[in-house]
């Protein structure tokens, strides 16, 4: 279980870095052609994406606040939400099955890390507790 979530997380980590950052780098106008949004929405879900794809793998890796981990994959999900809701909306169905696909590892991720999480903070409870 532990080398599927590590694969997972590296491959979200890849997908919003690479998303996230092409967002940032591209000039507005040729955003806003591209998809009929605001400018600056569009560059706050490059930042919040670009955020996500750190959030899913560094936390952990690092051993430094490891909560945060399941935590930024939750908020990749609703992102694949609001993803998959603009895709229909502009008709294409088929393209749709992306942001869908891409939201439920992403929720694979949040479900299996913040079960082992809870598991390791529980472990650590019980071994302070006096009488085990």
């Amino acid at each position: 279980m532990n080398v599927a979530l590590w694969i997972a997380q590296a491959l979200l980590a890849v997908i919003f870095l690479f998303a996230g950052g092409m967002k940032l780098v591209m000039p507005i106008e040729e955003l806003t052609a591209q998809m009929p949004m605001p400018g600056l929405l569009v560059r706050f879900i490059a930042i919040v994406e670009v955020l996500g794809g750190l959030g899913v793998i560094l936390p952990w890796l690092m051993g430094i606040w490891p909560g945060l981990t399941p935590l930024a994959a939750a908020g990749l999900v609703i992102i694949m939400i609001g993803a998959t809701i603009f895709t229909l909306m502009t008709g294409n169905i088929a393209m749709a099955l992306i942001p869908i696909v891409v939201g439920l590892l992403a929720a694979f991720v949040a479900y299996g890390r913040w079960r082992v999480t809870a598991q390791r903070e529980s472990s650590r409870g019980s071994a302070l507790q006096p009488g085990r």
